[in-house]
């Protein structure tokens, strides 16, 4: 990878690390669906500009439900209920695992031995991540963060699906679908007055925060990630996700003085060695060209 790019893919995962702290903090003022379709609003302000991606609607659908509203909502309901910041981002980082298993499923893709290796040492991580819920959140808690990665990895794979239009206008539109069922749930959920009440009693943190998370972490930074799977391979570019659960951790300790009991930090570090196993192995190999 050219120096350039290099920096890019570190400012991303940087970036998405650093993004689990601002949503904290936007939490502490905005209901979770309220938080998560501000986020999209910001993010889809491109699509006064772009047109609609080659992409059918079902298509579009699919991808932006998964890969976006239901991976951003679980997690922001996860960290608004309780969820440790740097521990919510190791495990929504965990969409590696799912991701693998779900391609030997769907796509009959023969994972590696070492893929092999590192799903097992990932989901030995998860379990003793399990093994601390209870104490400082709760069971259901933790449950709704777990939708996070799933939703992730399952984003992943219709993304495939999508790969030959332009990376920047595919993710405005994906960002645009599912802020108007989010901003309709915010509605209902809370009300018309406390939501306007939200809006408008924000804090400048608050507002830098959101701006952060909408325009920089989902608009910015997804679109120079897909441009990078563009112009390399995904074992170049992947990798650099695992900077992500380090920055996100180190960052939660720094601002909210964070700690990790040692079965926790355990858990922890051995789901990112089980991630970096998957990501670091070769390709795996596909049964059906076609599949």
């Amino acid at each position: 990878m050219k120096p350039i790019d290099i920096a890019l893919a570190t400012a991303v995962a940087v970036t998405w690390g650093l993004a689990f702290v601002a949503s904290r903090l936007v939490l502490d003022e905005l209901p979770p669906p309220l938080m998560t379709a501000l986020r999209f609003v910001i993010a889809a302000l491109p699509c006064l500009f772009v047109r609609r991606p080659d992409v059918s609607w079902p298509l579009l659908i699919a991808i932006s439900s998964t890969l976006f509203l239901g991976q951003f909502l679980a997690q922001a309901f996860g960290i608004a209920h309780g969820v440790p910041v740097g521990l919510a981002s190791v495990i929504v980082q965990s969409q590696a695992l799912f991701t693998v298993a779900f391609a030997v499923v769907v796509f009959r893709e023969v994972p590696t031995p070492r893929q092999v290796i590192g799903l097992g040492v990932a989901a030995f991580g998860l379990l003793l991540i399990c093994f601390t819920v209870g104490y400082d959140f709760s069971v259901g808690a933790f449950a709704v963060l777990m939708i996070s990665p799933i939703s992730f990895a399952i984003g992943n794979l219709l993304l495939r699906h999508a790969r030959h239009v332009p990376m920047f206008d595919l993710f405005a539109w994906l960002c645009l679908l599912p802020a108007v069922p989010l901003l309709a749930l915010a509605l209902i959920a809370d009300g018309p007055q406390p939501t306007w009440h939200s809006l408008t009693h924000m804090s400048p943190t608050g507002i830098a925060c959101i701006i952060g998370l909408g325009a920089i972490s989902t608009s910015v930074a997804y679109w120079l990630w897909g441009r990078l799977l563009r112009d390399y391979t995904a074992a170049q570019v992947v990798p650099f996700a695992l900077l992500v659960p380090f920055v996100g951790a180190a960052a939660s300790a720094v601002v909210f003085h964070e700690q990790f009991g040692p079965l926790r930090l355990a858990g922890m570090i051995v789901v990112v060695c089980g991630i970096a196993v998957m990501l670091l192995s070769p390709r795996p190999l596909a049964i059906a060209e076609g599949a």
